[in-house]
């Protein structure tokens, strides 16, 4: 047995309990100035002050001793929302969008989505995941520990299950871990233009259980989106997931209020993912379906449209998570801290609420709460040592990688 003691640090946390942490909970963070940790085989075994760990250490004796250096320990972030697997980068679209041409007009003449799609379909399975591989790397630098990677640039089932494959060999050979989401409902293929009920018969009949045969995916996310899929449409889309066993997510209202939110309130999805444009009901149906607003603040910043409504969701007893939402188009951004800064500077979110936001709801939302998002006797060790004496230096030191050293199940990764 391997046995660790990390000690002198400041450790900030939040604590598991029974649902995703909302409303006054949202903020809560347990704090232990004067922190020790003990890791056995990669997982917490104990925690709490120096005095209170060295109860804990009666009658053991730890193999390896690790000094933090009165630096703040937070778990490792979870980003529990990213398009991380494809095959090159959009920057030429960048500078369409900074001359003022919309987001759905770029998917509309076939760039966007539909760009990234063609890349991945002509991509190796090897060529995919090297390319995948980096941007994984790139995260972990920033203190990302878990990451969910959704599909959704093949658009048919050959390419999409190539890509569940490239995902599962990522969690395989990458320190982190990974969660697959299926996402064939990304947008509808050129094939399938003048048909799009036609797509969506595919998905239902053929790519999604094709998908759940495979076994790699544990969520499918839809594009409720105008010109993307209508409301009616991912009900369906969603309704066979969940007969397939699938958790179900949606990303709902990111450019128009189409009433995904409500959709993902209705159907009690895990979460809703984007809510730029979520009106009072949409709001309102996700606190009653106790659904996760996966919040994207780097997208926001991005496109230059309004953040989210991260303050209002709050105070309506909607969970809040965050996310980077990397990807090749709208958001390259691998930078949890950054997420973290802008939810603080520009959404109003208190470090602590940031701080729940981007580890422990953000587990929820991808199923991982068990294993990952708070510091806490028999969850993996994963955490980050930070270059400050609390999470507020990850708004404070703004633009930078206020990160001292990252660790996974108690073994530095940076």
């Amino acid at each position: 047995m391997s046995v660790k003691l990390f000690k002198n640090a400041r450790i900030y946390t939040p604590r598991m309990g029974g649902a995703p942490a909302a409303g006054r909970e949202q903020g809560k963070v347990s704090e232990f100035r004067d922190g020790c940790f003990l890791v056995e085989n990669g997982r917490i075994a104990a925690l709490g002050t120096r005095q209170e760990m060295g109860n804990a250490l009666k009658g053991k004796s730890a193999d390896k001793e690790f000094d933090l250096e009165g630096a703040a320990v937070i778990p490792g972030f979870v980003d529990p929302h990213t398009h991380a697997c494809f095959a090159a980068t959009r920057e030429s679209e960048f500078s369409m969008r900074l001359a003022g041409v919309s987001y759905l007009d770029i998917l509309k003449a076939g760039g966007g989505i539909l760009s990234s799609v063609k890349k991945v379909r002509a991509a190796s399975e090897d060529e995919l995941f090297r390319f995948s591989r980096e941007l994984l790397s790139n995260a972990l630098r920033y203190g990302t520990t878990t990451i969910e990677i959704k599909s959704g640039y093949g658009l048919d089932v050959e390419t999409e299950l190539k890509m569940l494959r490239v995902i599962e060999r990522l969690g395989k050979d990458t320190p982190q871990s990974v969660v697959a989401t299926f996402m064939g409902a990304h947008a509808v293929p050129e094939e399938y233009k003048s048909n799009p009920d036609g797509y969506v018969a595919l998905l239902t009949d053929e790519m999604l259980p094709s998908a759940a045969r495979q076994g790699v995916a544990k969520f499918c996310d839809v594009f409720c989106e105008e010109g993307v899929f209508s409301v009616e449409q991912s009900r369906k889309i969603l309704n066979r997931a969940r007969e397939l066993g699938f958790g179900l997510k949606i990303h709902a209202d990111e450019v128009n209020d189409l009433g995904g939110a409500a959709l993902a309130g209705e159907l009690r999805a895990v979460s809703a993912e984007h809510l730029l444009a979520a009106s009072d009901a949409g709001i309102t149906a996700l606190a009653e379906g106790g659904t996760v607003a996966v919040l994207l603040p780097a997208t926001a910043y991005s496109l230059k449209k309004p953040f989210a409504r991260a303050r209002v969701m709050i105070e309506r007893g909607v969970p809040v998570a965050l996310a980077t939402d990397l990807n090749p188009g709208s958001c390259f951004c691998p930078s949890m801290p950054f997420v973290f800064s802008l939810a603080v500077m520009l959404m109003n979110l208190t470090p602590e609420e940031a701080l729940v936001g981007a580890t422990l709801n953000a587990a929820w939302a991808i199923g991982a709460e068990k294993e990952a998002g708070s510091l806490e006797p028999g969850k993996r060790a994963d955490f980050a040592a930070l270059d400050g004496d609390s999470p507020a230096v990850l708004a404070y030191a703004s633009g930078t990688r206020p990160i001292r050293s990252v660790w996974i199940a108690g073994e530095r990764v940076d």
